[in-house]
């Protein structure tokens, strides 16, 4: 397998690599990059020049392409969204911008997420990551057997019947968000704690967006020991910042990691283009 030059990038999860491109991957390379990412979980690949066509060639080799409920995609793109917010769009909300793991409310969530860096800020739109396996690990043995054993509920209760209750005020036009389907509502359930595949490693699966409850108790009931952890996972130490450049390929493992887009940029625009690829039923870490 050939060697990548990787930079660990955060203290616990995190690498930057630089001097390949993705385009014109062999076999090995490819599958040292896939090893990377599944060791470090978040990965930026710096100086890509990659279109929409390029981008799903590469994102196709991490695992079958995925199409996303309820979001337009780019035309003629299914696989491909354009994350865009303009530089006359102010004090409005954007696409992905409270911490949560992509789509977990799928009964299959997608595994991996790719965005690509077409238009940028000269400051601010950063991406923040929360290392849910080291999360995991800092909690005390009582809590982690607390746990283990219990699932969550979550929902993409956010397009569906409660936002057009709440209505549409302050939105970013950019990434266009179809609402009122009633079956976003439904709640799945999936294991708090679960099994992150290529390392073994047990990891939290939650999330204040698409998160509810946990099984079988009530919202109320919830709440407490929810909050907890989601102040836990975004502790400082558990976390690191993608600060963009031109061209950066930034790919992470929504198995295992939950993320936030910082909206601190109004009066600029910023476009990236995000594809996403693989997807499996979350597995108990104990199983």
């Amino acid at each position: 397998m050939p060697s990548l030059a990787i930079v660990p990038w955060g203290a616990t999860f995190g690498a930057e690599i630089d001097g390949i491109d993705v385009r014109a991957m062999d076999d090995a390379t490819a599958s040292a990059l896939g090893a990377a990412i599944d060791t470090h979980r978040v990965v930026v690949v710096r100086k890509q020049s990659l279109s929409p066509d390029a981008q799903k060639g590469f994102s196709a080799r991490l695992g079958p392409l995925v199409t996303l409920p309820y979001v337009k995609p780019l035309d003629g793109y299914p696989e491909v969204i354009a994350v865009l917010k303009e530089a006359d769009e102010v004090k409005v909300s954007t696409f992905g911008s409270w911490w949560h793991a992509d789509f977990s409310y799928l009964e299959e969530p997608p595994t991996y997420s790719i965005l690509h860096a077409l238009e940028l800020p000269p400051k601010g739109g950063d991406t923040l990551f929360a290392d849910l396996c080291a999360a995991y690990d800092a909690l005390s043995p009582g809590l982690k057997r607390m746990l283990e054993p219990l699932d969550v509920m979550h929902s993409g209760f956010v397009y569906g019947t409660r936002a057009v209750a709440d209505g549409e005020r302050g939105r970013a036009r950019g990434v266009q968000i179809s609402r009122g389907h009633p079956e976003a509502d439904v709640e799945r359930a999936h294991p708090l704690v679960r099994l992150h595949p290529p390392t073994g490693r047990k990891a939290l699966f939650a999330s204040p967006t698409y998160t509810t409850r946990f099984a079988d108790m009530t919202v109320e009931e919830s709440r407490p020991l929810l909050e907890f952890l989601y102040a836990h996972m975004a502790r400082p130490e558990f976390t690191l910042r993608q600060r963009w450049r031109q061209g950066d390929l930034l790919i992470w493992d929504n198995r295992a990691v939950n993320h936030l887009a910082v909206n601190d940029y109004d009066g600029y625009r910023r476009l990236l283009h995000r594809t996403t690829a693989g997807h499996e039923r979350p597995r108990r870490a104990t199983e």
